[in-house]
């Protein structure tokens, strides 16, 4: 039987374990993360001015990950790690389809964090944001993952896809900081936090930016085909994956579809379960970005898909 004072006692290690998961990944993620403080160029004096917001080392040589929206018209930009050293940065290239940019600072041996597999995310798991803002170093929050699968518009005009949202509370200048979940590897990039929804953050899937990453240290720039397709992971029921015989119990949604897009050539449409592309099973946005995107406009896919209940199959040249 539980006494009062067992009940005390169990809540108090379930504190001392909650406060310990945080402490430990605080510990391991935190000397990686940097301040960056940036000079934007402008035309108009009066447009111009300075900017700051956090991002973190990816590599152990110097490569930092931050927001698009916090280097965006940078004419200097300069990188303070936690030991209050400051770095030149260099900008390596930017993805405003994303909101993400790789900066790069000469280093050796410098502390870096591990992304993680964003896809094995849960809603409800435990999530640790962490920033850098207006040098206050190692700003914590804590939260849970409230959703999977949110779209929002980057500041290209373009939808971000499979955004993470959470009830982290995001200071000001923690924008390009990561999410960490309790094993200490960063599943998202923080982005936005949207103040008249009682502080519901964004942030950017790491597996959208591990890939982001690749393209920018290889071509400075994203390459991309396009569909015309805005889609979100969803789940389907289990029968459903039994009959048509799917790997996996998720599947690509259509949200909507770009008017005179090649999707709407192709008469894809909205609700289309799309899981399968040149014959390789996709159970995700992210799986579909990289399928589509990685390769060059021009490039035709075959897509297999799911409506009203029978399989289809078309042919899509991406612009």
């Amino acid at each position: 039987m539980n006494t009062p004072q067992s009940k005390i006692q169990n809540d108090t290690k379930l504190l001392d374990a909650y406060s310990n998961a945080v402490i430990d990944v605080v510990d391991t993620v935190g000397p990686a993360v940097v301040q960056i403080y940036v000079d934007k160029k402008s035309n108009d004096a009066a447009f111009g001015g300075q900017g700051m917001g956090s991002g973190f080392l990816v590599t152990p040589d110097g490569f930092v990950l931050t927001n698009n929206h916090v280097v965006e018209s940078a004419k200097d930009i300069q990188v303070m790690v936690t030991s209050g050293q400051t770095y030149n940065g260099t900008l390596v290239g930017t993805d405003p389809a994303t909101d993400l940019a790789l900066v790069r600072m000469l280093g050796q041996d410098l502390p870096f964090a591990q992304l993680g597999d964003s896809d094995q995310l849960k809603v409800g798991q435990l999530v640790i944001a962490i920033g850098n803002p207006y040098g206050f170093q190692n700003t914590v929050s804590t939260g849970v993952v409230s959703a999977l699968g949110r779209a929002m518009r980057s500041t290209s005009g373009k939808m971000i896809e499979n955004i993470i949202q959470s009830d982290v509370s995001l200071n000001p200048g923690n924008s390009g900081g990561p999410l960490v979940d309790s094993r200490g590897k960063v599943i998202g990039i923080n982005t936005a936090m949207i103040q008249i929804a009682q502080g519901i953050s964004l942030s950017i899937s790491s597996n959208i930016a591990t890939w982001v990453i690749s393209e920018l240290i290889s071509f400075g720039h994203v390459r991309r085909g396009v569909l015309g397709i805005t889609a979100a992971t969803t789940s389907i029921p289990v029968q459903i994956q039994k009959i048509f015989k799917l790997q996996s119990p998720a599947v690509v949604e259509i949200m909507s579809v770009q008017k005179g897009s090649p999707a709407h050539k192709s008469n894809l449409q909205k609700g289309d379960l799309l899981f399968e592309v040149n014959g390789k099973k996709i159970s995700g946005v992210d799986q579909l970005t990289k399928a589509i995107s990685q390769k060059p406009a021009g490039t035709t896919f075959a897509i297999t898909f799911l409506r009203n209940f029978r399989l289809h199959s078309v042919s899509i040249t991406s612009n």
